[in-house]
């Protein structure tokens, strides 16, 4: 729309559509420019502010509703960057104030005699950056990526989860809404009221801190284990800033691998109306917006709505989601559970004919060691049906120019429903059952392995989400320094139900049954057994999470002292949080009535935290030839009335050696607190499953194990060191290039991880995972361990055939080290009528070695299966012309190995193209006047995800859910309209 949108600029929380141009000022030192030539037509504003910037080498940052409908006059003449700016915004009731080294539009504020307005360079400014707690001032050590408003209408994408999923340095591993039923690893499984989390460098979601305008909200899954980022209304959000950094110096527990912030447009003035609706081959989606704002001399106040609507997608409907892979050059992996079943004895197996109701099924009829297969993606959906309706609203007034009050609110409700796998079981039947078959002779009692689904129907997850977060705050101000006071309260509630199951005890009593019209008949096809014996079998079962958190929050900043090179500035605050986390579950699976679960986690925890972050600057611009140089320093201390005191220090350092070129570098400590969950010891958590897996030391390539699951006693909290060091560059002799390259290193200790995401990667590296594994077992140990009443003996495997116990339980392993580069190019430039814009940023990993025992070697899992590929690239070029845009996109994801296969498989890159074109109504007065329409394509041509088999403990399919999305090509058009 208008000028260069920048990806890492140091953007203020004011709703702003970023524009980074090429050069740099500081706040402190800015200097009147040479005179320079202009030669601008009257214009839009925006445009106007964007051309000089480029030509001046300044920064601007310019909030969109600021600019939207108002006109530039023409500048013809030489001037210098602040006598053309002066003339541009003549008369507009806006001004330009320095924020760290950028120039920010604001209001200009009626002031009363003797008072200063906000354009007063002396102000300083409210605006406050993720990663410093400094108003005014731009972080030192690491900047932000910054995903801008605009960035989400040219994506195409339909929700803010998507565009913050998008981005390089975050992995699809972990809570979405592909991966239920699909993958434990990183804690997607979880995820059971469909959410969407981030989950930065891979390192999971709990070690990503996700704030809504700089708040911890109430966080969603099993325990609070994720931020759920789909509640978000994507009308109500103005930018999103990524810190990949670790940051609990400032932010406290999970700021490990950085933290994402989404500002909401506080600011906006006017109202909006938006629609959007998408087509794709299986499934359709809609939304539907409406946001309005005012702003008045002394505060404002907005308020959006939002509701989205998606249908479900089919497994039917993508080839790849099968247990059949040998159309795509796998194998067939379909089970002997079909419909009609299988029946098991003597050690073979004998399919049941089909076309027949078992009444009159004879010995004679079965197909002996021909097995009926069956696919349990037949009947179930790669992604849920989805309603989301989302509120925010947000307000502050000013009582003088000493006190302002202010406050956020943002309420969601998502509804969801879901297909899951189907439900398979291997039944236990004797000849008392009306419809035995004995294949072998005897009369002794035989397993049916059997699909259910076509008697039950599908088995369907449904439920709702809703969340609730608001605060409320004052802020008070004294000559140079601003002192908040803020408290805050978040809730977010998970009700699911998962129906079409099958209740054990009273299956087992209807196998028994001798009465042919009540007994259950697994011998014929699907609807062979009475619809009352049916119903009366059917079971459920039921959940309701419920996360909270109060806080009550204190912080002050302003200058400190003068040095020759500047003001050196400190921030101080203090937080106390209180948290929860309750559960209670109904389970109609394994007795006679329902039975309620109640709550097993523990009471509300309670954390206290005080710190501090001053800023140096050590030389000024024309002290000495190194320019400028600037210091950070923060430290927190954290006490968690479980695990006690953490203190995590970070320093930070910015040096400009020249103009356009910033060198930093930054050194910090982070941690994170185990969650609620990680505290059980007992039902619900713990587990002992026997299943067969690969294992390359066996004859036959499988071995039988029994994997305990759960938790240990006495977790710890996860801790790491972390390091950045990079260069940001905006060359005076290329104006409108922006570069920014920065190395990481992260050594992560004490993590907590679940072993039993990597159940099948166990055995094939017994190097790795040694102290987990006992190869030789004793009976009466395997004994012990079938007597417990948490035994999961799902395919009905005796003790004596277990030959390997695998410790799968929760456990704070030793160490991940990961580094890596991350890098982006944004440029823009005027060619001829139009406007040539181009962007790529990208995140290359090195390596990340972990450790999983403390005796254990290190491996390198980067291009694995679970963990990130080596690359992810987006790149976009675009070109505007007046009304007209046009923005093509493409993302690129590495190619990899899939450890879960014996022999691991290769994994394709998989790269997709998105295409854009858009037209903005600008002039008139008429029903179009402040239209925006924008017709999008993501997945252009239509790109399967690579072909992978991945293996879980329950299924395989044809694709990688962590690395790719079973979408395909998505059209949609969007309309949005400013009143």
């Amino acid at each position: 729309m208008f000028s260069i949108s920048t990806r890492r600029a140091l953007l203020a929380s004011a709703a702003v559509l970023s524009l980074t141009l090429a050069g740099q000022a500081s706040a402190q030192t800015r200097q009147p420019t040479a005179a320079q030539a202009y030669d601008l037509k009257r214009q839009d504003l925006g445009q106007a502010l964007t051309a000089v910037a480029q030509a001046s080498g300044r920064e601007v940052i310019v909030p969109s509703d600021l600019v939207a409908g108002k006109a530039a006059p023409a500048l013809k003449g030489r001037f210098t960057a602040d006598q053309a700016f002066e003339r541009l915004l003549a008369n507009t009731g806006l001004v330009l104030i320095p924020v760290g080294d950028k120039l920010v539009l604001r209001r200009a504020l009626a002031a009363a005699p003797g008072e200063q307005t906000a354009g007063d360079p002396e102000v300083l400014s409210e605006l406050v950056v993720t990663g410093t707690r400094i108003r005014g001032a731009a972080p030192v050590g690491a900047a932000p990526i910054v995903l801008s408003r605009e960035d989400l209408a040219k994506s195409g994408y339909a929700t803010v989860a998507q565009l913050i999923q998008a981005t390089p340095q975050n992995f699809g591993g972990g809570p979405s809404e592909t991966t239920p039923g699909l993958s434990i690893r990183n804690g997607a499984d979880a995820n059971l009221g469909n959410g969407s989390g981030v989950n930065l460098r891979g390192l999971g979601p709990s070690s990503t801190l996700v704030l809504f305008n700089g708040v911890r909200p109430a966080l969603g899954g099993v325990s609070g284990t994720f931020a759920d980022l789909s509640l978000v209304p994507s009308l109500a959000v103005e930018r999103v800033e990524i810190l990949a950094d670790g940051a609990s110096a400032l932010y406290g527990s999970d700021a490990v691998a950085g933290v994402v912030n989404i500002v909401p447009r506080r600011n906006f003035d006017g109202a909006e109306t938006a629609a959007r609706i998408g087509l794709a081959n299986g499934f359709n989606e809609y939304s539907l917006g409406q946001i309005f704002g005012r702003r008045w001399s002394s505060g404002h106040a907005v308020l959006a709505y939002e509701h989205y609507h998606r249908d479900n997608l089919a497994a039917s409907d993508r080839d790849y989601a099968t247990e059949d892979l040998r159309p795509f050059g796998g194998l067939d992996y379909r089970t002997s559970y079909g419909a009609p079943g299988t029946i098991v004895a003597g050690g073979r197996s004998f399919g049941i004919p089909a076309g027949q109701n078992g009444r009159a099924l004879t010995a004679g009829q079965l197909s002996a060691d021909r097995p009926n297969l069956g696919d349990v993606w037949a009947s179930s959906d790669l992604l849920p049906r989805q309603s989301r309706d989302a509120v925010y609203a947000g307000a502050s007034q000013d009582f003088g120019a000493d006190l302002t009050l202010f406050g956020d609110l943002m309420w969601a409700q998502r509804d969801f429903e879901r297909r899951s796998i189907a439900e398979v079981r291997t039944s236990s039947v004797t000849s008392a059952n009306p419809f035995y078959v004995d294949p072998i002779g005897g009369g002794q009692p035989i397993q049916v392995r059997y699909n259910y689904t076509g008697d039950f129907g599908p088995m369907t997850n449904s439920g709702s989400v809703r969340a609730l977060n608001g605060v409320v705050g004052a802020t008070y101000r004294l000559k140079a320094w601003s002192a908040t006071a803020s408290a805050g309260y978040g809730r977010q509630t998970e009700a699911t139900r998962t129906d079409n199951q099958i209740n054990t005890y009273r299956l087992g009593l209807a196998l028994a049954d001798t009465n042919p019209v009540t007994a259950y008949n697994l011998f014929g096809d699907p609807g062979s057994t009475s619809k009352a014996t049916i119903d009366k079998v059917r079971g459920f079962s039921s959940s309701r999470g419920r996360a909270a958190v109060w806080f009550v929050a204190a912080k002050a900043d302003g200058p400190l002292f003068s040095l020759p090179a500047g003001v050196a500035r400190l921030a101080v605050g203090a937080e106390r949080r209180e948290e929860e986390y309750q559960k209670s579950s109904i389970s109609d699976l394994a007795a006679a009535a329902p039975r309620s679960i109640p709550n097993a986690y523990p009471p509300g925890r309670t954390v206290s935290a005080a710190y501090a972050e001053l800023r140096v600057p050590l030389l000024g611009e024309g002290q000495t030839p190194l320019r400028r140089l600037d210091l950070s320093l923060a430290g927190r201390v954290e006490r968690y009335d479980q695990w006690g005191v953490t203190r995590n220090p970070k320093v930070g350092l910015d040096w400009r050696p020249i103009k356009g070129l910033v060198l930093r570098g930054a050194y910090g400590t982070s941690f994170h607190a185990p969650s609620f969950e990680n505290q059980i010891i007992g039902i619900g958590t713990v587990g002992y499953q026997p299943i067969t897996i690969p294992d390359p030391k066996s004859p036959t390539g499988m071995s039988t194990v029994l994997g305990l699951l759960g938790n240990t006693t006495n977790l710890g909290p996860e801790r790491a060191k972390t390091f950045t060091i990079g260069a940001e560059a905006r060359p005076t002799w290329l104006p409108g290039l922006h570069a920014t390259a920065t190395y990481y290193k992260i050594r992560y200790r004490d993590r907590i991880a679940n072993p039993n995401s990597a159940a099948f990667d166990v055995l094939p590296n017994r190097d790795v995972y040694a102290s987990l594994i006992n190869e030789h077992p004793t009976l009466a140990e395997v004994e012990s361990y079938y007597a417990s009443p948490y035994l999961l003996n799902f395919d009905n495997i005796p003790a004596s055939a277990v030959q390997i116990i695998l410790d799968l339980r929760v456990q704070n392993l030793s160490v991940v080290d990961q580094d890596g580069v991350d890098f982006a190019l944004d440029y823009g430039a005027d060619l001829g009528p139009g406007r040539l814009s181009a962007s790529l940023s990208g995140s290359y990993t090195l390596g990340i070695e972990q450790r999983f025992t403390p005796t254990a070697p290190k491996i390198d899992v980067l291009g694995s299966v679970g963990s990130p590929v080596p690359l992810r690239l987006r790149g976009q070029l675009g070109w505007s012309q007046g009304s007209i845009a046009i923005t093509a996109a493409v993302n690129f994801t590495d190619d990899y190995r899939n450890q879960t296969v014996s022999p691991a498989q290769h994994v394709d890159a998989w790269t997709t193209t998105d295409l854009q074109l858009s037209y903005q109504f600008r002039n008139g007065s008429g029903p179009l006047s402040g239209v925006r329409a924008a017709l999008s394509v993501t997945n252009l041509f239509d790109k399967d995800p690579p072909f992978a088999v991945l293996r879980t403990p329950t299924t395989v399919i044809g694709f990688n859910p962590d690395n790719a999305s079973p979408e395909g090509r998505l059209v949609s058009l969007q309309v949005a309209k400013a009143w």
